[in-house]
Protein backbone atom coordinates (compact mmCIF):
# COMPACT_ATOMS: atom_id res chain seq x y z
CA UNK A 1 0.00 0.00 0.00
CA UNK A 2 1.40 3.38 -1.03
CA UNK A 3 2.07 5.81 1.82
CA UNK A 4 -0.21 8.86 1.56
CA UNK A 5 1.22 11.00 4.37
CA UNK A 6 4.96 11.50 4.80
CA UNK A 7 6.59 12.37 8.12
CA UNK A 8 10.01 13.99 8.17
CA UNK A 9 11.89 15.49 11.11
CA UNK A 10 14.84 17.82 10.66
CA UNK A 11 16.29 20.60 12.81
CA UNK A 12 13.38 20.57 15.22
CA UNK A 13 10.72 20.76 12.51
CA UNK A 14 8.29 17.90 11.86
CA UNK A 15 6.94 18.14 8.31
CA UNK A 16 3.73 16.29 7.50
CA UNK A 17 2.97 16.07 3.79
CA UNK A 18 -0.27 14.88 2.22
CA UNK A 19 0.72 12.92 -0.89
CA UNK A 20 -2.38 11.65 -2.69
CA UNK A 21 -2.39 13.78 -5.86
CA UNK A 22 -4.52 11.30 -7.82
CA UNK A 23 -7.59 12.45 -5.84
CA UNK A 24 -6.35 15.96 -4.97
CA UNK A 25 -5.28 14.91 -1.47
CA UNK A 26 -8.86 14.01 -0.57
CA UNK A 27 -9.50 12.81 2.97
CA UNK A 28 -9.86 9.12 2.26
CA UNK A 29 -9.94 6.69 5.16
CA UNK A 30 -6.31 5.73 4.49
CA UNK A 31 -5.03 9.29 4.24
CA UNK A 32 -6.95 10.37 7.35
CA UNK A 33 -5.65 7.40 9.34
CA UNK A 34 -2.07 8.11 8.27
CA UNK A 35 -2.49 11.81 9.04
CA UNK A 36 -3.76 10.86 12.49
CA UNK A 37 -0.66 8.77 13.14
CA UNK A 38 1.70 11.41 11.77
CA UNK A 39 0.18 14.18 13.89
CA UNK A 40 0.30 11.95 16.96
CA UNK A 41 3.95 11.10 16.25
CA UNK A 42 4.92 14.75 15.76
CA UNK A 43 3.26 15.87 18.97
CA UNK A 44 4.84 13.03 20.95
CA UNK A 45 8.35 13.54 19.55
CA UNK A 46 10.43 15.63 21.99
CA UNK A 47 12.74 16.60 19.12
CA UNK A 48 9.88 18.18 17.17
CA UNK A 49 9.53 21.83 18.20
CA UNK A 50 7.34 23.00 15.32
CA UNK A 51 4.92 21.12 13.06
CA UNK A 52 4.49 22.09 9.40
CA UNK A 53 1.58 20.58 7.48
CA UNK A 54 1.37 20.76 3.68
CA UNK A 55 0.49 18.83 0.53
CA UNK A 56 2.04 17.70 -2.72
CA UNK A 57 0.74 18.48 -6.18
CA UNK A 58 -1.38 21.49 -7.19
CA UNK A 59 -4.05 21.02 -4.48
CA UNK A 60 -3.68 21.22 -0.69
CA UNK A 61 -6.78 19.18 0.16
CA UNK A 62 -10.08 18.77 -1.70
CA UNK A 63 -12.03 17.62 1.36
CA UNK A 64 -13.81 14.32 1.81
CA UNK A 65 -13.28 11.50 -0.66
CA UNK A 66 -16.81 11.58 -2.08
CA UNK A 67 -16.48 8.30 -3.96
CA UNK A 68 -15.51 6.56 -0.75
CA UNK A 69 -18.25 8.33 1.22
CA UNK A 70 -20.87 7.32 -1.34
CA UNK A 71 -19.79 3.68 -1.25
CA UNK A 72 -19.74 3.66 2.56
CA UNK A 73 -23.21 5.15 2.87
CA UNK A 74 -24.86 3.14 0.10
CA UNK A 75 -27.67 0.74 1.15
CA UNK A 76 -27.01 -3.00 0.94
CA UNK A 77 -27.43 -4.66 -2.45
CA UNK A 78 -31.11 -5.15 -3.26
CA UNK A 79 -32.29 -2.50 -0.81
CA UNK A 80 -33.70 0.67 -2.37
CA UNK A 81 -35.84 3.56 -1.15
CA UNK A 82 -39.29 2.22 -0.47
CA UNK A 83 -38.38 -1.38 -1.21
CA UNK A 84 -39.83 -2.45 2.12
CA UNK A 85 -43.09 -0.71 1.28
CA UNK A 86 -43.05 0.97 4.70
CA UNK A 87 -40.50 3.73 4.17
CA UNK A 88 -38.23 2.48 6.98
CA UNK A 89 -34.46 2.46 6.79
CA UNK A 90 -33.41 -0.62 4.73
CA UNK A 91 -32.66 -3.67 6.84
CA UNK A 92 -29.02 -3.93 7.82
CA UNK A 93 -28.34 -0.21 7.31
CA UNK A 94 -26.29 1.19 10.18
CA UNK A 95 -28.19 4.11 11.73
CA UNK A 96 -26.14 4.52 14.91
CA UNK A 97 -24.71 8.01 15.52
CA UNK A 98 -21.16 6.64 15.40
CA UNK A 99 -21.55 4.75 12.15
CA UNK A 100 -18.36 4.60 10.01
CA UNK A 101 -19.75 7.19 7.59
CA UNK A 102 -19.19 9.94 10.14
CA UNK A 103 -15.66 11.43 10.05
CA UNK A 104 -14.67 10.52 13.59
CA UNK A 105 -11.04 10.02 12.56
CA UNK A 106 -10.98 13.53 11.08
CA UNK A 107 -12.44 14.90 14.33
CA UNK A 108 -9.54 13.30 16.20
CA UNK A 109 -7.04 14.89 13.80
CA UNK A 110 -8.61 18.34 14.09
CA UNK A 111 -8.72 18.05 17.87
CA UNK A 112 -5.05 17.07 18.11
CA UNK A 113 -4.00 19.94 15.84
CA UNK A 114 -6.10 22.47 17.76
CA UNK A 115 -4.98 21.28 21.19
CA UNK A 116 -1.32 20.77 20.24
CA UNK A 117 1.10 22.29 22.74
CA UNK A 118 3.49 22.92 19.84
CA UNK A 119 3.05 25.57 17.14
CA UNK A 120 1.40 24.14 14.02
CA UNK A 121 2.03 25.91 10.71
CA UNK A 122 -0.02 25.15 7.61
CA UNK A 123 1.68 25.60 4.24
CA UNK A 124 -1.19 25.91 1.78
CA UNK A 125 0.31 24.85 -1.53
CA UNK A 126 -2.95 25.10 -3.49
CA UNK A 127 -6.75 25.06 -3.35
CA UNK A 128 -8.53 23.83 -0.23
CA UNK A 129 -12.14 22.76 0.05
CA UNK A 130 -14.45 21.50 2.80
CA UNK A 131 -12.47 19.21 5.13
CA UNK A 132 -9.25 20.77 3.89
CA UNK A 133 -10.45 24.05 5.36
CA UNK A 134 -11.19 22.24 8.61
CA UNK A 135 -7.51 21.30 8.78
CA UNK A 136 -6.46 24.86 7.99
CA UNK A 137 -8.74 26.18 10.72
CA UNK A 138 -7.18 23.83 13.28
CA UNK A 139 -3.64 25.12 12.62
CA UNK A 140 -2.08 28.07 14.45
CA UNK A 141 -0.40 29.92 11.57
CA UNK A 142 -1.47 29.59 7.93
CA UNK A 143 0.59 30.76 4.97
CA UNK A 144 -0.94 30.37 1.51
CA UNK A 145 0.01 30.93 -2.07
CA UNK A 146 -1.78 33.90 -3.59
CA UNK A 147 -3.16 31.59 -6.27
CA UNK A 148 -4.76 29.23 -3.73
CA UNK A 149 -8.55 29.25 -3.51
CA UNK A 150 -10.85 28.18 -0.72
CA UNK A 151 -14.45 27.07 -0.47
CA UNK A 152 -17.09 25.36 1.64
CA UNK A 153 -18.72 23.48 -1.22
CA UNK A 154 -20.76 21.11 0.95
CA UNK A 155 -24.08 22.88 0.41
CA UNK A 156 -23.81 22.32 -3.35
CA UNK A 157 -23.81 18.54 -2.92
CA UNK A 158 -26.59 18.54 -0.35
CA UNK A 159 -24.54 18.31 2.84
CA UNK A 160 -23.30 20.84 5.39
CA UNK A 161 -19.90 22.03 6.69
CA UNK A 162 -20.71 20.73 10.15
CA UNK A 163 -17.49 19.20 11.47
CA UNK A 164 -15.22 21.77 9.80
CA UNK A 165 -17.31 24.61 11.27
CA UNK A 166 -15.90 23.73 14.70
CA UNK A 167 -12.38 24.81 13.70
CA UNK A 168 -13.23 27.39 11.04
CA UNK A 169 -15.85 29.53 12.75
CA UNK A 170 -13.56 30.64 15.61
CA UNK A 171 -11.17 31.98 12.93
CA UNK A 172 -13.77 33.67 10.69
CA UNK A 173 -16.23 36.49 11.19
CA UNK A 174 -19.81 35.30 11.64
CA UNK A 175 -20.98 37.09 8.50
CA UNK A 176 -18.23 35.48 6.45
CA UNK A 177 -19.18 32.07 7.84
CA UNK A 178 -22.80 32.55 6.80
CA UNK A 179 -21.85 33.91 3.40
CA UNK A 180 -19.55 31.10 2.37
CA UNK A 181 -21.36 28.24 4.13
CA UNK A 182 -24.67 29.23 2.48
CA UNK A 183 -23.40 29.98 -1.02
CA UNK A 184 -20.54 27.54 -1.43
CA UNK A 185 -18.75 30.26 -3.39
CA UNK A 186 -14.98 29.93 -3.71
CA UNK A 187 -12.81 32.79 -2.47
CA UNK A 188 -9.19 33.71 -3.05
CA UNK A 189 -6.26 33.87 -0.66
CA UNK A 190 -6.50 37.62 -0.16
CA UNK A 191 -10.11 37.27 0.93
CA UNK A 192 -9.08 34.37 3.20
CA UNK A 193 -6.71 36.76 4.96
CA UNK A 194 -9.46 39.38 5.31
CA UNK A 195 -11.87 36.99 7.04
CA UNK A 196 -9.24 35.40 9.29
CA UNK A 197 -8.77 31.96 7.73
CA UNK A 198 -5.20 32.71 6.59
CA UNK A 199 -2.38 34.76 8.16
CA UNK A 200 -0.45 35.60 5.01
CA UNK A 201 -0.96 35.22 1.26
CA UNK A 202 2.30 35.39 -0.66
CA UNK A 203 3.41 35.01 -4.28
CA UNK A 204 3.84 31.37 -5.23
CA UNK A 205 7.62 31.60 -5.47
CA UNK A 206 7.86 33.13 -1.98
CA UNK A 207 5.85 30.47 -0.13
CA UNK A 208 8.77 28.41 1.15
CA UNK A 209 10.77 31.47 2.18
CA UNK A 210 7.81 32.75 4.20
CA UNK A 211 7.32 29.35 5.84
CA UNK A 212 11.02 29.28 6.76
CA UNK A 213 10.77 32.79 8.20
CA UNK A 214 7.93 31.78 10.51
CA UNK A 215 9.60 28.52 11.50
CA UNK A 216 12.79 30.34 12.47
CA UNK A 217 10.83 32.80 14.61
CA UNK A 218 8.91 29.99 16.31
CA UNK A 219 12.10 28.12 17.14
CA UNK A 220 13.30 31.18 19.10
CA UNK A 221 10.42 30.88 21.55
CA UNK A 222 10.43 28.79 24.71
CA UNK A 223 8.38 25.59 24.21
CA UNK A 224 6.58 25.81 27.55
CA UNK A 225 5.77 29.48 27.04
CA UNK A 226 4.36 28.74 23.60
CA UNK A 227 2.14 26.00 25.04
CA UNK A 228 0.82 28.45 27.64
CA UNK A 229 0.26 31.14 25.01
CA UNK A 230 -1.99 28.76 23.08
CA UNK A 231 -3.98 28.17 26.27
CA UNK A 232 -4.26 31.93 26.84
CA UNK A 233 -5.84 32.55 23.45
CA UNK A 234 -8.33 29.76 24.12
CA UNK A 235 -9.17 30.68 27.71
CA UNK A 236 -9.21 34.48 28.02
CA UNK A 237 -12.13 35.17 25.63
CA UNK A 238 -14.41 32.95 27.74
CA UNK A 239 -13.62 34.72 31.04
CA UNK A 240 -14.96 37.92 32.54
CA UNK A 241 -12.46 40.76 32.77
CA UNK A 242 -11.86 40.22 36.50
CA UNK A 243 -11.53 36.44 36.05
CA UNK A 244 -9.10 36.98 33.20
CA UNK A 245 -6.92 39.38 35.22
CA UNK A 246 -6.77 36.97 38.18
CA UNK A 247 -6.01 33.95 36.04
CA UNK A 248 -3.44 35.72 33.90
CA UNK A 249 -1.67 37.23 36.92
CA UNK A 250 -1.22 33.74 38.36
CA UNK A 251 0.12 32.49 35.05
CA UNK A 252 2.44 35.47 34.65
CA UNK A 253 3.98 34.97 38.09
CA UNK A 254 4.35 31.24 37.44
CA UNK A 255 6.10 31.85 34.12
CA UNK A 256 8.57 34.36 35.61
CA UNK A 257 9.46 31.79 38.29
CA UNK A 258 9.60 28.86 35.86
CA UNK A 259 12.81 27.23 34.66
CA UNK A 260 12.28 28.71 31.21
CA UNK A 261 11.59 32.17 32.62
CA UNK A 262 14.70 32.15 34.79
CA UNK A 263 16.85 30.83 31.94
CA UNK A 264 15.44 33.29 29.42
CA UNK A 265 16.06 36.34 31.61
CA UNK A 266 19.54 35.12 32.52
CA UNK A 267 20.38 34.55 28.85
CA UNK A 268 19.12 38.03 27.96
CA UNK A 269 21.27 39.67 30.64
CA UNK A 270 24.28 37.56 29.69
CA UNK A 271 23.75 38.36 26.00
CA UNK A 272 23.60 34.73 24.90
CA UNK A 273 21.02 32.39 23.43
CA UNK A 274 18.72 30.56 25.87
CA UNK A 275 19.13 26.80 26.07
CA UNK A 276 16.11 26.03 23.88
CA UNK A 277 17.66 27.83 20.89
CA UNK A 278 20.09 25.56 19.05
Amino acid sequence: MTELVHYDLEDGVARLTLDSPHNRNALSSQLTAELHESVRAALADPNARVVVLTGTGPVFCSGADLKEQRARNAPPAGARDGSSGQGEEPAGRDTAPNRPGLPTALIDVLTMLWDASKPVVCRVNGPARAGGLGIIGACDIVIARETATFGFAEVRVGVVPAVVAVTCMPRMTQRASLEYFLTGEAFDARRAVEIGMVNRAVPDDELDAEIDRYVKMLLLGAPGAQADIKKITETVPSLTRDEAFRSMLELSLARFASEEGVEGMRAFLEKRKPRWVT
